[in-house]
């Protein structure tokens, strides 16, 4: 279900790999295609591959790009890690994220031992620490090749070199302002799929380690962008969720400068384009601008991401969101007046060094005046290589827990009150899966991003289709089809 068609068949693997992106991946996958066939011939089978994804959109985004290489050069997708081809992308945003790569890798190496042919390759966020890769290359020698967040396209060169060399290939890159468009990409789902504006952040929240691994903030052109999303329009995508660290700081690197707001209303002249979606949205630049154009959007889906962090101005600072209470409040204030119906969500950060009972409240005083429709809620977790990693006054355990107990009951009675205020009415739905609990069900996204389970029979994935929202259940409603 690639976007991009190319005939590998037709490119000459003849001569030095041309210097010049993408046509050098061309080459390098042409080559490939040759030996995985015959590979494929030597034992009688496919060569299989699976990548494991640790984290966030973008990161998924990132597989399905290695994993339209891998399909390419003729491996084929497998759910299982007794594969030929493993690929871990990795998350580094808490250490346990970490932690759990390095147990699968020990798995993995019982597994190699088993199949000798296995390869093993680990790219992503958490490669982007100098600490993990020398960490690998000394504990973990059977890995074979390892590559970070900003050469995700050199998949298919990097495989050939390891095929040469027999050892283990190491290409971490510090940083890049290398954009590489027309590359397959292979999409987990037929009818929506996520779409990179921009990559990297400028933010530097002081507890947040991904400016470090993912680099400065850099935006595609928005005539790629365009394109990309005519191409999936044309494959039969109907919503598209546009990507980015911070979509609002979009364009501030481009030639011809462009702001987030006038990127959408481009996206929004896209014909058969049925829903846009966007995350991340930082409140310190979400612009008047573009609450007009959502407000004004026919397509735009009425989910707005908003992470707030904390409801403390104190912590706000020290966490360098660059906002304070009033200000988000305000912000809120502006979007709910434009669009009254608008689903807010946010991420919030217990137990952020230095918070007291008194920014605890600050917090909780914002979710009772916000009242967000849902609320990821996390406690705070050490990463190393960040400011607040080293900041004092780091909060007791035990207090954290408590006061994260306390803010989820409050964020569950405001979202399950909220979910069903829309009970009895009819709503459109994107028609996504087979319940995976009960197989007499669909499951639906509302506009509002919640979900509904109604009978209906498979045909309808993919499709738009008028749900009657009959019970709510809390965070969900079981619906009745509107025929």
């Amino acid at each position: 279900m690639d976007t991009i068609s190319i005939d590998l068949n037709k490119i000459s693997t003849a001569g030095e790999a041309p210097v010049n992106e993408p046509e050098r991946q061309y080459y390098f996958m042409a080559k490939l295609k040759e030996w995985v066939k015959q590979k494929s011939e030597e034992l009688g089978r496919p060569l299989t591959f699976i990548t494991q994804t640790f984290g966030c959109q973008m990161n998924a985004k990132d597989s399905e790009k290695l994993a339209g290489i891998l399909e390419e050069i003729g491996y084929v997708e497998t759910d299982t890690e007794e594969a030929d081809f493993v690929i871990y992308n990795t998350c580094t945003v808490r250490e346990n994220a970490n932690t759990r790569v390095y147990g699968r890798l020990g798995f993995l190496n019982s597994l190699k031992k088993k199949n000798p042919d296995m390869l093993i390759a680990l790219c992503g966020c958490m490669m982007q620490e100098d600490v993990v890769v020398e960490k690998i290359r000394k504990s973990y020698r059977f890995v074979d090749i390892i590559f970070g967040t900003h050469n995700i396209f050199k998949l298919a060169e990097l495989l050939y070199n390891r095929l040469q060399s027999k050892r283990m290939i190491i290409d971490i890159w510090q940083g890049t302002d290398q954009i590489v468009e027309d590359l397959p990409s292979e999409r987990k789902y037929k009818f929506k799929a996520g779409v990179n504006i921009m990559y990297g952040c400028n933010n530097f929240c002081s507890y947040c380690i991904v400016p470090y691994v993912r680099g400065r903030e850099r935006s595609r052109n928005p005539e790629d962008i365009i394109k990309e999303i005519k191409d999936m329009v044309a494959d039969g995508v109907v919503e598209i969720m546009l990507l980015g660290q911070n979509v609002n700081s979009y364009g501030k690197t481009l030639d011809k400068p462009m702001t987030f707001a006038e990127l959408l209303l481009e996206i929004e002249k896209i014909e058969g384009l049925e829903r846009i979606r966007f995350m991340t949205s930082h409140p310190k630049d979400l612009s008047d601008s573009l609450i007009e154009v959502m407000k004004n959007s026919k397509k735009i889906c009425n989910h707005l991401h908003l992470p707030v962090q904390s409801g403390s101005t104190k912590l706000l600072k020290a966490m360098n969101r660059k906002y304070t209470k009033e200000q988000y409040l305000d912000l809120v204030d502006r979007i709910k007046t434009a669009m009254p119906n608008i689903s807010l969500t946010t991420d919030i950060i217990i137990g952020f060094p230095g918070e007291t009972e008194e920014d605890f409240l600050d917090t909780l005083d914002v979710v009772r005046k916000v009242r967000y429709d849902s609320a990821y809620t996390f406690l705070y977790s050490k990463r190393t290589g960040t400011p607040a990693a080293v900041m004092e006054t780091q909060v007791e355990e035990e207090v954290a827990k408590e006061r994260f107990n306390r803010l989820l009951k409050e964020v569950q009675d405001i979202s399950a009150d909220l979910t069903k205020r829309d009970e009895g009415t009819v709503q459109t739905a994107l028609v996504e899966e087979i319940n995976n609990q009960d197989s007499s069900l669909l499951t639906g996204r509302l506009s509002n991003n919640v979900l509904v389970h109604f009978p209906g029979c498979k045909e309808l994935i993919g499709k738009l289709v008028d749900v009657k929202l009959a019970e709510c259940k809390g965070f969900y409603y079981l619906g009745e089809l509107v025929e």
